[in-house]
């Protein structure tokens, strides 16, 4: 047995269609949706890029997810400032703009803005 990366990171919203519009304006592409429960509710998957896959799960399950959220989604890109910048226009509100930083001795590039949900949203960019 071997672990293969994540698969997806499931995020709870409360409108499913309006995250997975936000999503596809940044260039995410939905790859598969079902249904979910008996009121015509759906779930999406979209590929974020790089094999990274967001599951968009609207509010209702009566479950232990049901309150759940995940403290941010980090999409790296080649561009922080461009992202953040499509983000906005796709109606995203500015945490932070995009701004250079040290982390250890890694040159990044990051922004953070709050997705249609309040779920926080970071651009990162790795500088050589």
């Amino acid at each position: 047995m071997k672990f293969c990366g994540y698969h997806h990171i499931g995020l709870i919203v409360d409108d499913a269609e309006r995250s997975l519009a936000f999503y596809k304006k940044l260039g995410a592409a939905e790859t598969f949706s079902f249904p979910y429960g008996g009121e015509g509710m759906k779930i999406y998957l979209v590929d974020v890029g790089g094999h990274a896959v967001l599951e968009i799960i609207p509010r209702g399950n009566a479950g232990e997810e049901s309150n759940a959220r995940f403290a941010h989604i980090a999409i790296q890109t080649d561009d922080a400032r461009a992202a953040y910048d499509l983000a906005m226009e796709a109606g995203a509100v500015s945490r932070t703009a995009p701004n250079d930083v040290k982390l250890g001795s890694m040159d990044a590039c990051i922004a953070f803005v709050l997705g249609p949900d309040q779920e926080v949203i970071e651009f990162f960019q790795v500088n050589n």
